[in-house]
């Protein structure tokens, strides 16, 4: 029977995706293809050998449009029979391309895959995919929710709300992300999947120095007197510091089979074990992780006692405490390196990029199962289980 093990994995830093970020010089293609490179590079394959690259990227737009990850092959030096396509399954894009990729290998359609995602927030901004005045929904989605649906910050708050989680919590919760990830860049965890570029060796958002007492002085950063009228329960208790930031990066891994790894004497980091991906509340929106949990939990045939290690995308504060109360999870198990909050979140690459740390954080702690899942716009999400081989 055939498994799905992943034998490589890297990423770039994650810089601010602002226009003065440490990589918001860097064009997207090239973002990416440096991850292509690097990962040949370090696992010595024959670029040939590639049966597809699948990358996710969110807003398919201006210097990201075009099918980027063909692009990032072609830039990478890889034979031009290397096919590509990208994948939009928003902040999951890329955690749905390692989905695909394991399951083609699963099936047999694919030896070598890779799955991989970018972004570049900082020369393609979020939502610039849809112009001024344009609806993106459509006539049949207005009629379903006929008071409409909501931005993610909006569904960060009612959470928070639903969930009873202040803004202390919230805060808090935060402030860790960055201890952990100041650590872990400070005992040299990162070394291992981080591929510098241009100079960039570093994670540019994370301040380990950060605490409580300044995140309280941030302000909220949704407020809106419409929606403060809608939804009379909200606090605003949702900042800038208790959020993801906006960033850029690029991530891959490397995917094929154990009789193919040994093949080529490659060293498995671990074996992708179970799938699940969810639609959930669109108006709520980022709760899907918590139903997907269950999913994969189940079609994994495993417990949460099981599991020795989480990589919950921290989009907010608010979604990573509504999960945990619902789960049961020991947050000592989440994000062990730190999260999206501290490392950033540059949208189509995070899926990727979580699990190259979870994949490293699982052979430094000898974890034998871990799970991944990410909120998704729309009311979506992925998870899925990897097991340490």
């Amino acid at each position: 029977m055939r498994d799905a093990v992943i034998v490589e994995a890297v990423r770039t830093p994650i810089g601010k995706g602002k226009p003065n970020g440490a990589l918001a010089h860097v064009h997207p293609v090239e973002l990416l293809a440096h991850t292509l490179r690097t990962l040949v590079e370090r696992s010595g394959i024959d670029p040939a050998l590639i049966d597809d690259v699948i990358g996710g990227t969110v807003d398919q737009v201006g210097e990201q449009a075009m099918n980027t990850t063909r692009y990032a092959v072609l830039s990478a030096g890889f034979p031009e029979s290397v096919p590509a396509t990208t994948v939009d399954r928003q902040c999951g894009s890329s955690q749905q391309a390692v989905h695909f990729a394991a399951q083609g290998v699963l099936s047999g359609a694919y030896d070598l895959v890779v799955a991989c995602g970018v972004e570049s927030m900082s020369r393609v901004p979020m939502w610039s995919n849809v112009p001024a005045g344009a609806d993106p929904f459509g006539p049949g989605v207005a009629a379903r929710y006929p008071e409409g649906l909501v931005p993610q910050g909006i569904s960060a708050e009612l959470i928070a709300a639903k969930w009873s989680i202040g803004r202390e919590q919230m805060d808090a919760f935060a402030v860790s992300s960055h201890q952990k990830a100041g650590a872990a860049w400070q005992s040299g965890l990162f070394d291992a999947e981080v591929a510098p570029l241009e100079g960039v060796a570093r994670d540019e958002c994370v301040r380990p120095g950060s605490t409580t007492e300044i995140l309280a002085g941030l302000k909220p950063a949704y407020h809106d007197p419409v929606f403060a009228d809608r939804f009379p329960q909200i606090e605003w208790n949702v900042t800038a510091g208790n959020a993801s930031p906006i960033n850029d990066g690029a991530s891959a891994v490397l995917i094929t089979s154990s009789e193919t790894a040994a093949r080529l004497g490659l060293r498995p980091l671990a074996r992708l074990h179970s799938f699940a991906v969810t639609g959930s509340d669109p108006l709520l929106m980022l709760t899907g992780v918590i139903p997907a949990t269950e999913k994969v939990l189940r079609k994994a045939s495993l417990t949460l006692d099981d599991i020795d290690l989480f990589e919950v995308n921290e989009a907010f504060s608010s979604v990573v405490l509504a999960w945990r109360q619902e789960t049961g999870a020991d947050l000592a198990r989440v994000n062990v390196h730190g999260g999206a909050i501290a490392l950033g979140h540059p949208l189509g690459a995070s899926g990727t990029r979580l699990t190259t740390t979870l994949v490293h954080a699982m052979r430094e702690r000898k974890a034998r199962y871990a799970l991944q899942t990410m909120c998704e716009a729309g009311g979506l999400a992925n998870a899925m289980v990897l097991e340490r081989v």
